[in-house]
């Protein structure tokens, strides 16, 4: 698996690394020190991207929508010194697949990066207990069609690149988000990324 790290601090980059290594021997992990340096790396492919906010230059939300669009096939995960739930929210509104925070323990770090990695979707406890309980019976209600859907919608993929993957309309797209939306009795993306959370939804 190709990853990338973007952070302007190099020791943290070092941190995570090594933590990648651990978790997968055979990672290629490649770094940039802040936006600009990421996008000129635009033309390879990633698997995993672990974003810092707070770098020089383009930072913040911005810096998020910057990598996404730069890298739409990969999946893109904040890795922040703040774990504001207004903040997480945001994020994962503007496509990030997942949120850990700086401040965990390096055991919880250790724990997020393994969950990450096996394509599940990490958010701090604090941000988990703004949520609302999901019901596993929900999870069983939903189609295989639904569920593929949601997958892809889940990393952020757009709606119009997921009707090009699965050979299907946009509108097609939209009612069965639409209806998977309305089984987990969520009101959109960022609402559905919490639920998925918690029940331990693996991404594609």
């Amino acid at each position: 698996m190709r990853v990338l790290l973007i952070d302007d601090h190099s020791l943290f980059r070092r941190g995570l690394r090594l933590m990648l290594r651990e978790l997968m021997a055979d990672a290629d992990v490649s770094e940039a020190a802040d936006v600009a340096g990421a996008l000129a790396l635009a033309d390879e492919p990633f698997e995993l991207i672990l974003l810092d906010l707070h770098m020089p230059g383009v930072h913040g939300l911005e810096a998020l929508d910057a990598v996404r669009q730069a890298f739409a096939g990969s999946t893109v995960v904040v890795v922040s010194g703040e774990d504001d739930p207004r903040l997480i929210r945001a994020a994962l509104a503007r496509g990030a697949a997942g949120f850990i925070p700086k401040a965990a323990e390096p055991e919880v770090m250790h724990n997020a990066l393994r969950l990450v990695l096996a394509r599940g979707i990490y958010l701090p406890p604090q941000a988990m207990e703004t949520a609302e309980a999901p019901q596993i019976s929900a999870l069983q209600a939903l189609s295989p069609r639904q569920i593929e859907v949601l997958l892809l919608a889940l990393t952020g993929t757009p709606n119009k690149l997921i009707a090009r993957e699965l050979g299907i309309s946009e509108g097609t797209v939209k009612s069965h988000l639409s209806a998977a939306y309305q089984i987990m009795n969520v009101r959109n993306r960022t609402e559905a990324v919490y639920w998925a959370a918690r029940l331990g939804f693996k991404l594609k």
